[in-house]
């Protein structure tokens, strides 16, 4: 069935005009991007084959050019389109850190932090520079590659901090495996990177692991 078949309200931006973006499933919010089917599909109808297909928005979102092209209804001017609104979604949660007190603001840090992090195929440990009035001074990965205890240094993460004259920082990092739960090895090295950056008066305020769309704060765990 043609979109334009549908009653008015049943269309995805009529939908979204008068009710909302909220109002609108998953496959009805992605027919808006793919705005035309193919033969013998209408957008929504694209759209809910290929959630089917992909299994998760996550997956879709992640894969990469050639596993989007090769997808019926998709190529390369889809792919540029989405990684540009993903940019864009991830500059605006990060506008919203650097202006928003973080911890009046919580949420936008799991945001910022999950659509950063979440979908890579490597570790990632990343630092928040915070100022005295807890706003975002910048954000920076520090290391990449499998993180344990020994592959995190605390003396180059108090000579960043201190460059950047952070009041505190919060760390996060990435769990490829999809489980979010804190390792021992997360919870030595939060313990190192606590005690070092203590010794010049430098708090740390949370560590957060993202894997998938899950993202676990220590600060919540009782563990900072």
């Amino acid at each position: 069935m043609q979109l334009n078949a549908l009653a008015a309200h049943e269309r995805p931006r009529e939908k979204l005009l008068h009710f909302g973006p909220q109002a609108l499933t998953d496959a009805e919010l992605l027919a808006i991007f793919l705005r035309t089917g193919t033969r013998g599909m209408n957008a929504i109808e694209l759209a809910q084959s290929l959630l089917i297909q992909n299994h998760t928005l996550d997956n879709l979102f992640n894969a990469s050019l050639t596993e989007f092209s090769a997808q019926k209804g998709l190529g390369t001017a889809k792919y540029v389109q989405l990684q540009a609104v993903l940019e864009l979604s991830k500059r605006y949660l990060k506008e919203q850190c650097h202006r928003d007190t973080l911890f009046d603001s919580p949420q936008a840090v799991s945001d910022y932090l999950t659509i950063q992090l979440r979908g890579l195929t490597h570790e990632v440990f990343m630092a928040l520079y915070v100022d005295n009035q807890n706003r975002l001074i910048k954000d920076e990965v520090l290391f990449t590659g499998t993180i344990n205890a020994a592959s995190v240094y605390p003396r180059e993460v108090v000579k960043a901090a201190l460059k950047h004259n952070a009041a505190a920082l919060i760390f996060a990092h990435n769990h490829p495996s999809g489980v979010a739960e804190p390792s021992q090895a997360d919870k030595l090295i939060t313990k190192k990177l606590q005690n070092a950056l203590a010794l010049v008066d430098i708090n740390v305020l949370d560590h957060l692991i993202v894997a998938g769309n899950q993202c676990i704060s220590f600060a919540q765990r009782g563990l900072i």
